[in-house]
């Protein structure tokens, strides 16, 4: 089905190329010099989109990679973003959270939107710790996570906080980190092994 739809998307590019090409040669016919030159830049332009669209998942791995797991050897691998962070995409309760990894947070911190995904209610949660940030005090509500997982490395009944106030994303702090035998940084990668 996909070769049907991609040959379909082909041929329907191609025949629009030529139907621009005749368009272009037909209203510019007393100056087809400047026309043949206009055109093989249009060609050269038209040629370079294609190439770069099929190229696009070697262009993103070098532009944007990707976490790498290794979980028989107990191995992750998250890149630097160019923001200069490191972001961990795992499950939480099965729900996709990405992780900000903060050493200097002493837990693992759950956004309330991620809480919500992972099937804890704010409502339903006491907020009784406070955690001082860089906004200030918010008050903070301990939660145990059924299940953390990166990959097929998985954790049970993980300790965890739900922050009160405002945070864009969840933060992995050092209650995940010391689960792993080695954290440490080489080459633009945080390396996490067990």
């Amino acid at each position: 089905m996909s070769d049907t739809v991609d040959t379909a998307n082909l041929i329907y590019l191609i025949v629009l190329g030529c139907a621009v090409m005749i368009w272009f040669f037909a209203a510019n016919r007393n100056s087809l010099g400047k026309t043949a030159q206009h055109a093989a830049v249009w060609g050269l332009i038209f040629i370079g989109v294609i190439a770069a669209i099929g190229l696009w998942d070697d262009i993103r791995a070098t532009v944007a990679p990707r976490q790498s797991i290794s979980a028989d050897q107990g191995r992750i691998e998250l890149p630097r973003a160019p923001d200069g962070h490191y972001y961990l995409a795992a499950e939480v309760n099965g729900a996709p959270v990405r992780f900000v990894v903060d050493t200097g947070a002493s837990d693992i911190v759950l956004s309330r939107e991620d809480a919500i995904a992972a099937g804890l209610h704010p409502d339903d949660l006491n907020f009784t710790g406070q955690a001082t940030t860089a906004n200030g005090i918010v008050r903070t509500a301990p939660v145990r996570l059924e299940t953390l997982t990166v990959g097929s490395i998985s954790d049970r009944g993980v300790r965890a906080v739900v922050n009160s106030g405002e945070l864009r994303e969840s933060l992995l702090g050092m209650g995940y980190l010391e689960r792993f035998t080695s954290v440490h940084i080489t080459g633009g990668k945080l390396v996490l092994e067990r």
